[in-house]
């Protein structure tokens, strides 16, 4: 690999890393300096202290709040997918899905889970998988319907001069074209799934899921470790981000490409 080509790779990923580390050691100085109380914010390291203590519970949390967050996420994008191809191909199913799909993306989720959590029980994980499909649902549907319909007319009509059916059309064009709009969705989504499941599990749940061990922590005043659970739903939800950035380089090639060129 070539110092170039170095140099590209690391000037996105070095100022974040350079910007993070530089918060971490001016949060921990200037709160240890000003006395800040751990209720108030704990610092880094007593944050990270707890962390290691707790590593068990907050382990086994991750992964029950991390399995809502994905089995949401997945019904929601395939929900949303599906309904905007729907959408995008009938007129009939745009009047009707677009504006119940804008009335469920109003439905506050501190009002919706509970009501779920009633229906399905305590313990179950279906009532915050459902809510997350809820959140996920709106903008992958309204972001499928964008790529699928903002088409350039100059392809259409060459698709036209062809001859193409509708579904060769929707192959060759108008799937590729939605494919950058779609994964931007995606991105969108990832994040609001962690924030779904974790505030879902502030009304039920586990002791050990991550929102009622928030909830639980904070209650007995033991602030450093409700931070330490935070910090897992960061890590969970940055890690599901990447995930979905690197299937979207993987799947558009071409605009890696494009970007390359332009930097050089």
């Amino acid at each position: 690999m070539s110092l170039a080509a170095i140099r590209r790779r690391s000037s996105s990923w070095l100022p974040p890393l350079v910007v993070f580390v530089a918060v971490l050691l001016l949060w921990e100085q200037l709160f240890l300096a000003l006395d800040v109380k751990t209720f108030l914010i704990p610092r880094p390291s007593i944050i990270w202290a707890a962390l290691g203590e707790q590593w068990s519970t907050l382990q086994r949390g991750l992964l029950y709040t991390g399995t809502e967050a994905i089995l949401g996420l997945a019904a929601g994008v395939t929900l949303g997918t599906l309904a905007g191809l729907a959408t995008a191909r009938w007129a009939t199913i745009r009047d009707t899905l677009v504006p119940l799909g804008t009335g469920m993306s109003t439905i506050p989720i501190i009002a919706f889970a509970p009501i779920m959590i009633n229906w399905f029980g305590f313990e179950s994980q279906l009532p915050r998988i459902t809510v997350v499909a809820l959140m996920t649902f709106f903008p992958v549907m309204v972001n499928t319907i964008r790529g699928l319909s903002q088409v350039d007319p100059a392809a259409l009509e060459l698709m036209d001069s062809y001859a193409a059916s509708p579904l060769q059309v929707l192959r060759k064009v108008r799937i590729p074209n939605a494919l950058p709009y779609w994964f931007t969705a995606l991105r969108i989504a990832v994040t609001l799934s962690v924030i779904g499941a974790v505030v879902g599990e502030f009304f039920g749940g586990p002791l050990y899921s991550l929102g009622i061990y928030v909830t639980n922590q904070t209650g007995s005043f033991k602030y450093p470790n409700a931070w330490a659970a935070i910090v897992m739903a960061c890590v969970l939800g940055i890690v599901l981000y990447l995930l979905a950035a690197f299937v979207e380089r993987m799947a558009l090639p071409w605009r890696r490409a494009e970007g390359t060129a332009g930097e050089s």
